[in-house]
């Protein structure tokens, strides 16, 4: 039997808004997945911790403060200094259409904006995911 994938929903900085976090959090959970959720305010390195931790496939972030250019990258750089760059790693949030080459050439790979199905969300875990 194939072990579920495991995903780190992370909010990262002093945003207070986790409504997004949590329905996307259900919907991965609904299809089958495993679901760590952080809580809101977290650091990069709470999330990296927490990610090698949990042992999980996929970390998720969410932001709606405007940080994201800052924090996201610096999640990527903290796995990779810890040797978990074999991970997926994903955001979403409110994040501007200029921002988004930006953070994938830092290693999100791919940013969900407010209206994606979360369906694609799903399907884009099970397509990407590193195992």
């Amino acid at each position: 039997m194939d072990m579920p994938i495991r995903v780190l929903v992370a909010k990262p900085g002093l945003d207070g808004h986790d409504r997004g976090a949590k329905v996307i959090a259900r919907s991965l959970r609904d299809a089958g997945m495993e679901v760590i959720y952080t809580g809101l305010r977290q650091t990069p390195e709470q999330i990296v911790a927490a990610a090698i931790q949990e042992d999980v496939d996929v970390v998720a972030m969410s932001i709606l403060s405007g940080a994201h250019n800052h924090l996201f990258p610096k999640v990527v750089n903290l796995l990779k200094e810890e040797g978990a760059d074999d991970l997926l790693i994903i955001g979403g949030g409110v994040i501007p259409e200029d921002d988004i080459p930006k953070l994938k050439e830092a290693g999100v790979e791919e940013i969900f904006t407010p209206g994606t199905s979360t369906k694609d969300v799903v399907n884009y875990i099970k397509e990407h995911v590193k195992r």
